[in-house]
């Protein structure tokens, strides 16, 4: 078993891009005949592959464009990427937690912007 001391960086992923980078290591475990893919890795290629909506460069676009927006931070860039709202309800649920309340207005540019894409 291996155990990590230190965390070398982070950076923010969207489930396609998750996908995609997962989909590379499903196939070099299966070139292995001998090494059995672990559970966890099985359950988050099962989750990547039901849950992911557009492609990873599709998803890395609708990231970019929305951090344009001036009240859409990286992190809450994903998550709309991720969830790919339909309306002003299911974006409010979005930017719940987080520091703005957005105008009708502004909720509909973003809508406008996912719209593109989903």
């Amino acid at each position: 078993m291996t155990i990590f001391k230190e965390v070398l960086g982070e950076e923010y992923l969207t489930t396609a891009e998750a996908k995609e980078l997962l989909a590379e290591i499903e196939a070099d475990r299966a070139l292995d005949e001998d090494r059995e893919m672990r559970y966890e890795l099985a359950r988050a290629i099962e989750h990547v592959n039901r849950f992911s909506v557009l492609d990873a460069e599709e998803s890395r676009a609708l990231v970019e464009e929305l951090c344009e927006l001036e009240k859409v931070d990286e992190a809450t860039a994903y998550k709309i990427a991720d969830l790919l709202p339909q309306d002003r309800d299911e974006l409010r649920t979005v930017f719940a937690q987080g520091r703005y309340t957005l105008s009708g207005d502004e909720l509909d540019e973003i809508l406008d912007i996912v719209v593109k894409y989903a």
